[in-house]
C-alpha cells in the first residue's frame, strides 16, 4: 500500500516518486522497562525490535499498532498509544520504500507471551541491547525516550546490515495517514 503522510515534507523528487509500503512499530514501556521482541522468521529474523507490521486496508496505523502488538506479543493496549516517529527506509536494490511509524505504548493489559513470530523480553529503556537490534535504532531511540517528535531517513546496502546515509529531524506534529 502507498501512503503519503509527513514523508512528503521531507523526501527528494526521486524518493517522492517511490511506491511507500505502510508499516507500524510499537513499544510497550513499562516505567524504565521496554518490551522487546526477538524475530523468530521472515524480514529482520534474529533481531531484538519493537513489535509491528503491515497497516492493513481501512486500518489506521494507530490501530495496526495495536493489533500487531497484540498478535506478535499478548499484551493488549488499553489506551491509544503516543505516535512519536516516522522511519523512512530505503533498501539498494529495492524499489519500495518502508514507512515505518513508530510509537511508544504505556497502558496495555496481559502478560507478554511467545508468538509464531515474536519471543518477547523487557530490558532496561536505556540500556537497550543495541548489538542485537537494526544499525539504525540508536539514532533514534533517545528520541523515543526523550518523547520527541521525529522523522528519520535511512538508506541501507543490500546486505540490510550497513547504514550508506541517514538523516534524523526533530518535528513539531506528524500527520496520520490512513491505509
Amino acid at each position: 500500500m502507498d501512503s503519503r503522510s509527513v514523508a512528503r515534507h521531507f523526501e527528494d523528487a526521486a524518493h517522492q516518486t517511490m511506491q511507500h509500503r505502510l508499516y507500524t512499530l510499537i513499544f510497550p514501556i513499562d516505567g524504565e522497562r521496554v518490551l522487546l521482541g526477538m524475530k523468530k522468521r521472515g524480514f529482520g529474523q534474529g533481531k531484538l525490535n519493537g513489535f509491528g507490521g503491515k497497516v492493513e486496508r481501512n486500518e489506521s496505523v494507530r490501530q495496526g499498532a495495536c493489533r500487531e502488538l497484540l498478535e506478535e506479543s499478548g499484551l493488549q493496549c488499553t489506551a491509544e498509544p503516543e505516535r512519536i516517529g516516522l522511519l523512512l527506509f530505503y533498501f539498494e536494490h529495492d524499489l519500495v520504500a518502508m514507512e515505518v511509524h513508530v510509537f511508544r505504548a504505556e497502558q496495555f493489559a496481559g502478560q507478554a507471551v511467545e508468538t509464531d513470530e515474536m519471543r518477547p523480553q523487557w530490558f532496561g529503556a536505556h540500556s537497550m541491547p543495541f548489538d542485537q537490534m537494526w544499525a539504525d535504532d540508536p539514532a533514534w531511540w533517545p528520541l523515543v525516550l526523550r518523547r520527541q517528535l521525529f522523522v528519520g531517513r535511512f538508506w541501507f546496502k543490500a546486505d540490510q546490515l550497513t547504514i550508506a546515509r541517514q538523516e534524523l529531524y526533530p518535528v513539531d506534529s506528524l500527520d496520520e495517514p490512513r491505509n
